[in-house]
């Protein structure tokens, strides 16, 4: 059963009749009759009940009227989605996205481009770094949201969203000085927990190296490639942490957060959003407008 035939179906359950059905169609009665019988003979059953009178459903027809009636639904619908999506109303947006960017950036744009495409699907990707270099450029997101720097294989546009200093994340029961700060020397004696090497290979080598240079031997003693996993690990014991200040927000059981007194020489948590350069406009460059002005890379 075609689109075609299921308006007519439609149309006649409704007029309750065929010269009215066909007047409502546009089309002349002998055809829309044509039509009607064409179907009947196809299903082997009568679905109306044609007198003087009208035409009135059958038990069959009553029975496929709703089917009818929620496939011209679905068809209308993608007929819509396809339309709006040629005009450039609707479509899909897939973003990936590290933990650090929920706590403002990430539902800041999400409030904003969805006022501004109410018909944007907006597909979310919580991913690593490396996750989402790879997915980005082959082309299963159309945006990542990440620390600086990476290396892709593409021509890419980024926009830098800004820093975050560290501070420390240690266990709730660990007795903090007067000021409420602890030092990198508390720091590095209890080893850190933190990103996998090739996760944020950059920030992880200056971050040690700052430690270091501030005379403190210090070691990761914990890989964990999510930010809660980094924190059920520090509630554990298993180490203390340096997360972006932001991660405040994070809530966690066991966990308390500290600034780093004398950390004035550790990196800071840089934000980027990075998305593949194309020769016409696309929804991932409508939503990093909602993040801020864009530097091409």
């Amino acid at each position: 059963m075609d689109t075609r035939q299921m308006r007519c179906i439609l149309a006649i359950s409704e007029a309750g009749s065929l010269t009215r059905a066909a007047e409502q169609l546009g089309i002349a009665q002998p055809a829309l009759t044509q039509t009607l019988n064409r179907l009947e003979r196809e299903i082997g059953t009568p679905l109306f009940t044609r007198t003087r009178r009208g035409a009135t459903l059958t038990e069959a027809g009553l029975a496929v009227l709703d089917d009818v009636r929620a496939s011209l639904a679905h068809s209308d619908a993608a007929a819509e989605r396809a339309r709006a999506i040629a005009s450039g109303r609707a479509g899909r947006l897939t973003v990936g996205f590290v933990t650090h960017a929920i706590y403002e950036v990430l539902p800041r744009a999400l409030r904003l481009v969805r006022a501004e495409h109410p018909r944007l699907e907006v597909v979310l990707r919580e991913m690593s770094n490396a996750e989402q270099v790879d997915a980005l450029a082959g082309g299963r997101i159309d945006i990542a949201l990440l620390h600086p720097p990476v290396s892709i294989e593409a021509r890419v546009n980024e926009l830098r969203l800004g820093e975050d200093p560290m501070i420390a994340a240690l266990p709730a029961d660990f007795k903090v000085a007067d000021d409420g700060c602890v030092s990198l020397a508390e720091v590095a004696e209890h080893g850190l927990v933190w990103f996998p090497e090739q996760q944020i290979p950059a920030l992880r080598g200056q971050m040690l190296g700052a430690i270091r240079r501030a005379g403190f031997p210090v070691q990761v003693v914990q890989d964990a490639n999510r930010t809660l996993t980094v924190l059920a690990c520090v509630a554990a014991g298993l180490g203390w942490s340096l997360l972006p200040r932001s991660a405040r927000a994070l809530r966690h059981e066991g966990v308390r957060y500290a600034e780093v007194r004398d950390g004035a020489g550790l990196p800071a948590f840089e934000l980027s959003a990075m998305w593949l350069a194309r020769s016409r406009p696309t929804f991932a460059d409508a939503f990093a407008q909602k993040l801020g002005p864009v530097q091409s890379s």
